[in-house]
């Protein structure tokens, strides 16, 4: 399940690609099938083994490009372990809502981010977001969990601060919403739930076989209650060195 839309940020073959905060890898496996050169970077070393895991069998089912790489780096996004003006483009996704100190997270990757490169920022929607921590103070309180609700307003002032220009958004994952509005409700931990199990069974069947019918559902849900809004920007390109101003001749004194 992609929340970036590939239309609106287009991949290159051999472009080099951080996914910052890749969590299960949904993002970088995308990345890697496209040709990209991608390092999916996490805290949680579990889910990095996990996401290996994958690069390997994707490499053996013969679903990579040739001249495709990918690696998983495991680090911190206050500080990230890469030189400056490395990646052609970057993916943050459900990432910035779990850091407490987002501005410092967010100039790391305007360092490492080329000048003209691309960056795709989601993150939970206000309006589902606000439902979520009205009905269950477990929801946000758990350790790692989410610590701010942002607008998009708000996101974008605080990328334009540091930068990065704006450069279009949309909603994402309109179906979802109600799923977590239940999940909430009835308990975040009760996996057992039988309103919730049988709507997470729906949300399976969508993921699989994406009828029409869902497809044009979730669009026309989207802008109201898509789960995460995704913001797309991009950091400036290096200013042009000025010509130096010409020599005065001695038939011009």
């Amino acid at each position: 399940m992609l929340t970036v839309d590939f239309q609106r940020f287009r991949v290159t073959p051999g472009d080099r690609i951080l996914d910052m905060g890749c969590g299960a890898g949904r993002h970088a496996f995308e990345l890697y099938r496209r040709g990209a050169h991608v390092v999916a970077f996490d805290l949680d070393a579990d889910e990095l083994a996990g996401v290996e895991t994958m690069f390997g069998a994707m490499r053996l089912e013969g679903e990579v490009p040739e001249g495709a790489t990918a690696e998983t780096v495991q680090g911190d996004a206050l500080d990230l372990p890469f030189p400056d003006d490395h990646f052609d483009k970057i993916i943050a996704s459900e990432v910035f809502e779990h850091i407490p100190d987002d501005m410092r997270a967010m100039r790391e990757l305007m360092r490492v981010l080329k000048p003209g490169g691309k960056l795709a920022v989601t993150v939970p929607s206000w309006l589902p977001e606000r439902v979520c921590w009205a009905l269950s103070e477990d929801y946000h309180t758990a350790p790692g969990g989410h610590v701010r609700i942002y607008t998009r307003a708000e996101l974008e002032a605080k990328f334009k601060s540091i930068g990065f220009k704006v450069g279009g958004h949309h909603h994402a994952h309109g179906l979802h919403a109600p799923y977590w509005w239940i999940k909430c409700a009835v308990g975040v931990n009760d996996d057992g739930n039988p309103l919730a199990k049988a709507y997470h069974q729906i949300l399976v069947w969508d993921i699989m076989k994406r009828p029409l019918a869902t497809r044009l559902a979730e669009r026309a849900l989207n802008p109201v209650i898509g789960k995460s809004v995704v913001v797309y920007f991009a950091k400036p390109s290096a200013p042009s060195t000025p010509a130096a101003p010409a020599k005065e001749t001695a038939d011009a004194v």
